[in-house]
């Protein structure tokens, strides 16, 4: 870039995308005179996805504004809870946050998940095609324009993972109503129903089921319902409404 000087300032919850030296304070960058400001936030690592508002001058403007020479901008991070308009608030994770999808299907949060990895245009369209936010720790996939909306996953740990999600979007929380498996709606179900699908030491010492309604896996109440039951007590606890 060869252009205007422009003075930028990023919020320090956006510093680990940006170069050290952009991390505390003020700093100039030079841009091309005709790149809109999104751009510019873009090339120099911050996901828009991320970014909440841009402020100019003291002025909000749009990631459409094309910088003038001289301007001061303020990059803000999204505020929390954020709102995504324009569908029901749905999820699209990539292929390295499995244990995450199935903690959100288990709080029954509506969350598709690609549980090999289909390559970042295909997730991107899909995002698009079906409304819904693509969560990734993958930078470059949240920077496509096809993408609807997305979101970066901070952490690495499944439970700052999850209290990141639903403390970012606050999404309704129904327990135990999804396939944590495929994502499908549960409904109750007789042991009669599942005795197929049943070993019979599961059929001599369990009488409540329920069952998928996509794939037809069954659940019940077995060994590892309280580590399960201590992750939803822990949601509802924070974030339940």
């Amino acid at each position: 870039m060869n252009g205007p000087e422009i003075h930028v300032e990023f919020a320090p919850e956006l510093g680990m995308f940006v170069a050290p030296g952009r991390r505390a304070g003020v700093t100039e960058v030079v841009t091309d005179g005709v790149s809109t400001l999104g751009h510019v936030v873009e090339s120099l690592g911050v996901p828009l996805t991320e970014v909440g508002t841009l402020v100019v001058d003291g002025h909000e403007v749009p990631v459409s504004h094309v910088p003038a020479a001289g301007e001061s901008v303020r990059v803000r991070p999204v505020e929390r809870p954020q709102q995504v308009p324009g569908a029901p608030l749905r999820f699209l994770l990539d292929v390295h946050l499995g244990t995450l999808a199935r903690r959100l299907r288990l709080l029954g949060v509506d969350t598709a998940y690609e549980s090999t990895d289909i390559g970042d245009p295909a997730l991107a369209a899909r995002s698009a095609a079906e409304r819904r936010v693509l969560l990734s720790r993958d930078r470059g996939l949240l920077h496509r324009r096809e993408l609807w909306a997305g979101a970066f996953i901070y952490s690495t740990s499944p439970d700052d993972q999850l209290r990141d999600v639903l403390g970012r979007f606050a999404p309704e929380l129904k327990p135990w109503t999804r396939c944590t498996a495929c994502n499908g709606l549960l409904k109750e179900a007789s042991k009669e129903d599942v005795a197929e699908r049943l070993e019979s030491g599961t059929q001599r010492s369990y009488d409540v089921f329920a069952q998928c309604q996509e794939c037809g896996r069954a659940y019940w109440k077995g060994a590892h319902h309280d580590s399960l039951e201590a992750i939803v007590e822990r949601a509802l606890t924070e974030f339940g409404t």
